[in-house]
């Protein structure tokens, strides 16, 4: 072997370098199976975004048992700890692939002890650095004919990798030395170094191919309306190289460009930044679009605007539109579709019906045929009310579900208020006399000190339902999501920074010297420090996709410190409350698992998060286990050597991220 130079050393990641040179470090042997081991070796366990298991050695009678059995800390993955730690490992063989730290490592830990086995990295530069989505992101995927496998993730940089499991070294028969550079082959030309592209989901494969979704700068003041478009594209597997692309954002001549008024030649975004779902059976894959520019603001982009906001199932082979449902006409909320859809097969009126539920921003679960893309309810359309901001165009109506009925709140009204006392909401009932309110899709309205400061709205911009989305139970037909409830404000101001952005107007959420009348504050939606709206402020609804109907909601989450012990609620009994955050639901034989996404204080004085057990059936609480910080993303199980695990991510605050597995005592 030739001898490699330092530099030479330097330049390689990790993982490549060691198995070039030291043979024996990294290398997994292999494991014989016990009987009764399950894996995890998707997102969310499977293709229909389930995260569904049928195990039950941890249940209602014992959940409280639990220990800790593993720990995996992340500070010493990249340059500095990261404290927002989202992804769900995947296990294979007994083996956890993780993603982990600030510059988004591989690692390769023992289902069973968390020992580290071997770590991959990979060291960007410029294009990280730059990058609109960092961090360790959602996770990886893995991929197997049952003789070759790899493992693939999205890089920082926005490239995609393939690794080969035993060993954490690049596959090199995949794209370049095991890598694709996402940012070639687009059908755009994107910024190296710069480009406003990148990914924290995972890829999608199914069958033999890749689909990989974008992501671009989050926020309410886009730098531009001329962007780099969030194209979505199908690579084979085992070569890395191209199979298909298609365009969120239309061209010309192409299904979908008429919906846009004025073109499609100066719009970006548009991408698929969450998880997606496919069903290889119909060989569909179905795309969740976001918002094209802007996220508030669709001056530029007069139309309906297909796909944004978009459920749009393709081919998997070719990428074509086999069908689509646009859940909301040019939108203007940044309701954009947040995580991939939940497949499952129901019957309803004596039919067995291939369904995709999914979960919304706004608090609906669309239901519809997955063949057809129809919707198994009727979802008519609404006139929702029309704004007056210079230059918008306002969809006349949107689509609301009949069935099932919203799972949160939806606009702002009195009935929505804080009303702890009596005094309390009135308060808030002066406070929201600032503001312009309404029903949900009440657009947003221009900031006026001495009128009206914005509108606002419910829920939040970023939901309602979010990134984890929810899990499914195919063996009863019944989801089960987490949604937090939240108002924010929508207020439009002229523009004044054209270097920071090309909008005419900016959404504008706080500001220096924001007026004040009396005890309400520009953009400050409390009331004598207490949320604007009654709890729950975050809450597990269950959904029987059989009836179209709720089966039970729960409060999820103890009740915050600074409201349990707020002065003007002393000697008060406030029920719990739950908690607002970013929380997926774990199903299995007879639970619905779910973190808390915050901190309170226990009875002994620590602080803490609980990971809560709720009866699957009924929504009653079951138990109840210490964390040390809050869950950031969603959990996962698997069966190894006769013990149940259950692993999720933790941290925030000043809490690092870490990996903590859980399992009843030996």
């Amino acid at each position: 072997m030739a001898r490699l130079t330092r530099r030479a050393i330097l330049s390689l990641p990790v993982a490549t370098w060691l198995s070039a040179n030291l043979p024996a470090f990294g290398q997994i042997s292999p494991r014989k199976r016990a009987a009764g081991d399950t894996d995890w070796t998707n997102y969310a366990n499977d293709l229909a975004n389930t995260r569904y298991a049928p195990l039950d050695q941890i249940n209602a009678a014992n959940f409280n048992d639990l220990e800790i059995a593993w720990r995996f800390k992340t500070d010493a993955l990249g340059p500095r700890p990261e404290f927002v730690y989202e992804g769900t490992p995947l296990i294979v063989n007994g083996v956890i692939y993780a993603t982990g730290g600030s510059r988004r490592d591989i690692v390769a830990l023992d289902g069973a002890t968390g020992e580290l086995l071997w770590v991959h990295r990979e060291d960007e530069g410029a294009r990280a650095n730059n990058a609109p989505r960092k961090l360790s992101g959602r996770g990886l995927s893995y991929w197997t004919d049952g003789t070759d496998s790899r493992l693939i993730y999205v890089t920082i940089g926005y490239q995609m990798v393939a690794l080969d499991p035993a060993t954490g070294a690049r596959i090199p028969g995949f794209g370049t030395n095991g890598i694709v550079d996402l940012k070639q082959e687009d059908d755009q030309h994107i910024d190296i170094d710069n480009g406003d592209i990148g990914l924290h989901a995972t890829p999608c494969v199914v069958k033999d191919t890749v689909i990989v979704g974008a992501a671009h700068t989050a926020g309410n003041e886009p730098r531009t309306h001329d962007n780099v478009r969030g194209y979505v594209r199908g690579y084979d597997v085992r070569t890395g190289k191209r199979k298909w692309i298609f365009h969120t954002i239309p061209l010309k001549g192409e299904y979908g460009y008429d919906t846009w008024l004025d073109g499609t030649d100066k719009i970006g975004n548009g991408g698929v930044w969450s998880q997606m779902a496919a069903d290889p059976e119909l060989n569909l894959v179905y795309l969740g679009v976001e918002l094209p520019t802007g996220d508030v603001g669709g001056q530029y982009r007069r139309g309906n605007g297909l796909f944004g906001e978009s459920i749009v199932a393709v081919d998997l082979d070719t990428g074509q539109r086999k069908w689509h449902y646009q859940t909301v006409h040019h939108g203007l909320w940044d309701y954009d579709i947040p995580c991939a859809a939940i497949l499952m097969d129901v019957p309803i009126g004596g039919k067995t019906v291939k369904l995709l539920a999914q979960p919304s921003k706004q608090s609906f679960l669309y239901v519809l045929d997955r063949v057809t893309g129809k919707p198994v309810w009727p979802i008519p359309e609404r006139k929702v009310p029309k704004g007056d901001m210079p230059g918008e165009w306002y969809a006349p109506t949107q689509p609301v579900p009949s069935k099932p009925p919203a799972y949160d709140v939806q606009g702002i009204s009195p009935d929505v208020l804080i009303d702890f006392t009596p005094e309390l909401h009135a308060k808030a009932l002066e406070h929201i006399k600032n503001y312009r309110t309404g029903p949900l899709f009440t657009p947003a309205s221009m900031f006026d000190r001495d009128g009206t400061w914005g509108t606002l709205t419910a829920p939040n911009l970023t939901g309602g339902s979010n990134w984890p989305g929810g899990s499914g139970d195919p063996e009863t037909g019944i989801v089960y999501i987490y949604s937090k409830t939240q108002a924010d404000v929508m207020s439009e101001l002229p523009n004044s920074d054209l270097k920071k952005s090309d909008f005419a107007f900016i959404n504008v959420r706080g500001m220096p010297n924001a007026p004040k009348r009396g005890e309400v504050t520009y953009g400050n939606l409390t009331v004598e420090g207490l949320p604007l709206l009654k709890p729950p402020y975050g809450r597990i609804t269950a959904i029987d996709l059989k009836k179209g109907a709720i089966a039970w909601q729960v409060a999820h989450g103890e009740t915050p410190d600074e409201v349990r012990n707020h002065p003007r609620l002393k000697g008060m009994k406030i029920p719990k409350t739950g908690r607002p955050g970013f929380v997926g639901t774990l199903t299995t034989k007879t639970l619905v698992i779910a973190g808390e996404p915050g901190l309170f204080t226990l009875p002994d004085g620590r602080k803490g998060a609980m990971l809560c057990a709720y009866d699957k059936a009924t929504g009653e609480q079951k138990g109840a286990v210490y964390m040390p910080a809050a869950q950031n993303g969603a959990p996962m199980t698997y069966m190894l050597s006769g013990q149940q695990y259950i692993v999720l991510a933790i941290g925030g605050g000043n809490y690092s991220g870490e990996l903590v597995a859980f399992r009843l005592p030996v």
